[in-house]
């Protein structure tokens, strides 16, 4: 098993930063490699939606589902993969961290190579999974506070 987390200040109201992330369409904009996003199935956001995200890696151009398999207003959002190469939950929390302001804290955990090899493998894949975390989350925060009209300290943009 392997878990990556960050964490930063968002300079927006949680209100706000959870309805951005809370939006399937808005994935393209900040999920890093996503492409096309097509609901699948009759939810379209909260507890039991399904999705299929169509990912652009060099040119490896994977169609993973995911599922949302942890939803509470304005508190956490949880996509887990179904089926495909990777077995991995990105889980998105948001906390108020006062007025106009929250944290938004980003955690993937993601199942690890087995064997006698397996440290060799798992090293570039984590390097790649914390990579795409990193600027996922850094993409989202920015979208957010663009989505606002703040900049990264807060000033009215």
């Amino acid at each position: 098993m392997g878990f990556i987390k960050y964490a930063s200040d968002v300079t927006a109201p949680i209100t706000v930063a959870f309805a951005y992330a809370d939006d399937p369409r808005s994935m393209t904009e900040w999920l890093t490699g996503a492409e096309h996003v097509s609901m699948q199935g009759e939810i379209d956001r909260g507890l039991g939606a399904r999705y299929g995200i169509r990912f652009r890696f060099g040119l490896w151009r994977p169609v993973l589902n995911c599922e949302v398999t942890e939803h509470r207003q304005d508190a956490v959002i949880g996509y887990t993969l179904i089926g495909g190469p990777l077995s991995a939950c990105l889980t998105l929390r948001f906390d108020p961290l006062g007025r106009g302001r929250s944290v938004l804290t980003s955690e993937l955990d993601y199942t690890g190579s087995r064997g006698f090899a397996a440290p060799l493998r798992d090293r570039p894949r984590k390097a790649l999974l914390r990579t795409a975390l990193r600027r996922s989350e850094s993409r989202l925060r920015a979208a957010i506070e663009e989505l606002h009209g703040t900049d990264l300290v807060g000033r009215l943009a």
